[in-house]
């Protein structure tokens, strides 16, 4: 397996270790709000949802640049596609989130199977390829795990 995905699959694992108590250290997401965030992120890249970049292609150059760099994404980050409120949640409870989750990681797999060329749209860092999106994964995924301070 890709190095990659395994550690997309580890930080993913991870997620398990939240309870409905789990406080974050900054922000004002719950474990489940932040948990079906991360399901949104993923059914971005797994085709699924179809997303528009919130940059102008200069900017988006930037944006990558970042992501590729080993700096971790800032505290509260304000996501353009989402705004500075909470979503209602989508799920009745953390467990059907954590397992939405797991089903979504594995449609992502399953997307670039079927179309590897693909490069669908983040909404911050515009048209990602396969190894682009596991980057971001990690990265985002590492930033919220951080504020749940489980990695």
């Amino acid at each position: 397996m890709d190095e990659r995905k395994e550690e997309l699959n580890e930080l993913v694992q991870l997620v398990f270790e939240l309870d409905d108590s789990t406080k974050p250290g900054w922000g004002q997401m719950s474990a489940q709000h932040m948990v079906e965030h991360l399901v949104l992120t993923f059914r971005i890249s797994n085709g699924k949802l179809v997303t528009e970049c919130a940059f102008s292609e200069g900017r988006q150059a930037a944006m990558k640049r970042f992501l590729n760099s080993g700096k971790p994404m800032p505290r509260n980050f304000t996501n353009p596609l989402i705004g500075p409120d909470l979503k209602p949640l989508m799920f009745p409870g953390l467990d059907v989130a954590r397992n939405e989750l797991i089903k979504e990681v594995e449609d992502f797999y399953r997307y670039f199977d079927t179309h590897p060329e693909s490069t669908p749209v983040n909404p911050t860092f515009g048209p990602l390829t396969f190894q682009e999106w596991l980057i971001f994964h990690r990265k985002h995924m590492t930033h919220h795990l951080t504020q749940f301070s489980l990695h």
